[in-house]
């Protein structure tokens, strides 16, 4: 709760700042036409679903991560997005109120989007679907087991905001729903179940467009 709390003050803070920058800077640029923009960000990811593992119900953590992502603008409206983690996703494996293990995730992403307004406008909503695979690494067991996850991959479904601060700069919001295929779940190399995560991830950035 507290780390949401954080990303709304820094998104608020931005939305307070971004008229001003902007009506200062619109008369001798515009965000029209430009075709490339770059966000750096950081993301809470919270699984919707929870695995079984050996016939035990489990609940898995959610945890935070730097984000990046890439766009080309066909026009002002219509872009395709590559995003992902930039580094993994912790996950606490919990069983009875206690750990029982843990495993990484990374998410990566490719979308298209559609973002509403124009290009000069300060508050510029945005939507998109694409396709993502989610890497799981580091799985372990307290107990001594080995631990294996499939990768998961699935639909992506995006909603968000970006807020201009100046025709380069922006700041933005989004949330984005994975809807992924059930993963095996493997004990020493033996199937013991399938996990479906899908998770929700909330995130702020800042980009710039060239």
């Amino acid at each position: 709760m507290i780390r949401f709390r954080h990303l709304t003050l820094a998104m608020l803070g931005a939305l307070a700042f971004a008229p001003a920058a902007f009506a200062q800077d619109a008369s001798t640029d515009s965000a029209s036409g430009k075709r490339f923009a770059i966000v750096g960000g950081y993301a809470l990811s919270q699984p919707t679903k929870n695995p079984q593992i050996g016939g035990v119900r489990t609940d898995v953590d959610g945890d935070g991560a730097p984000t990046l992502s890439a766009s080309y603008f066909f026009n002002d409206n219509f872009a395709i997005e590559a995003w992902g983690s930039a580094d993994k996703f912790g996950q606490r494996l919990n069983s009875n109120g206690g750990k029982i293990g843990s495993v990484d995730s990374q998410p990566v992403a490719l979308s298209g989007q559609y973002h509403f307004r124009g290009a000069d406008s300060i508050v510029r909503p945005f939507v998109g679907l694409g396709y993502y695979q989610a890497n799981y690494t580091g799985e372990k067991l307290l107990n001594g087991q080995r631990l294996g996850v499939d990768n998961a991959k699935g639909g992506i479904a995006t909603a968000g905001v970006d807020l201009n601060i100046n025709p380069t700069w922006f700041a933005r919001a989004d949330v984005r729903y994975m809807q992924g295929s059930k993963s095996d779940v493997k004990l020493d190399g033996v199937k013991v179940g399938e996990a479906e995560l899908n998770p929700v991830t909330v995130g702020v950035g800042i980009g710039a467009r060239f």
